[in-house]
């Protein structure tokens, strides 16, 4: 799907109250693979926090161009959360049109007291586990994490089909998870998201979840002890 396919919600239309709209917010297909940003200096992320509060206020007001500005600053990383969390593309990619075009409806009642971002993860959290109570995840596609690449040239076949299948096994391992440990696991190692943050998404306390990432680790742990 393109921005160019998803035409954008418009204050007239009528879905979604007086601003919502029966078209979607613009959804444009994610890099193949997500990185997290690199850590930035804090003055960085306010300037970059304080950007996406002015962006929601005009959209807010109706300014199809501002959503569009904020799907386009967040999209990628909304992808991969989902992916990671969903187990698959499609899925994700559903989720995610679902919890812009809510966010769309909501802004109106944003009031900043997150960063725009972490509003957008807790929404897209609580959809990826609303499905999940439903189904067991598939295996997390790790694939998509920023992990660095190395080198397997010719002289190293047995060392990249072993990283491989170890990779294999922590996927599974993952999804094993009970939901609460794999989302805060997620968020923490794939997504770096600090305890606050984490708990914010989540809505539960920081000591929650300390405990709930102590419980994770220590599981996949066990079960990747076989490749240590």
């Amino acid at each position: 799907m393109t921005a160019a396919q998803t035409p954008r919600p418009h204050p007239a239309s009528p879905e979604g109250g007086a601003r919502g709209g029966s078209r979607s917010p613009p959804l444009r297909p994610p890099p193949a693979a997500y990185r997290p940003p690199a850590h930035s200096p804090a003055s960085a992320e306010s300037a970059a926090e304080q950007a996406d509060r002015l962006l929601a206020i005009r959209a807010g007001e109706g300014d199809d161009d501002a959503f569009a500005t904020l799907v386009d600053r967040h999209i990628t990383s909304l992808l991969a959360l989902a992916t990671h969390l969903m187990g698959n593309r499609h899925d994700a990619e559903d989720t995610v049109q679902d919890a812009f075009l809510s966010a769309w409806r909501r802004l109106p009642q944003f009031r900043g007291d997150a960063a725009f971002r972490t509003w957008m993860y807790r929404i897209v959290t609580n959809r990826c586990l609303s499905v999940l109570r439903r189904r067991p995840p598939a295996a997390t596609p790790l694939h998509t994490s920023p992990e660095p690449a190395q080198p397997t040239g010719p002289a190293q076949p047995e060392r990249a089909a072993e990283t491989h299948a170890a990779t294999d096994a922590l996927a599974r391992a993952l999804a094993r998870l009970d939901a609460g440990q794999r989302t805060c696991w997620v968020l923490r190692e794939l997504h770096g998201l600090h305890y606050d943050e984490i708990a914010q998404v989540t809505g539960i306390s920081q000591q929650s979840v300390r405990g709930r990432l102590y419980r994770a680790r220590r599981n996949l742990a066990q079960e990747m002890s076989p490749w240590r």
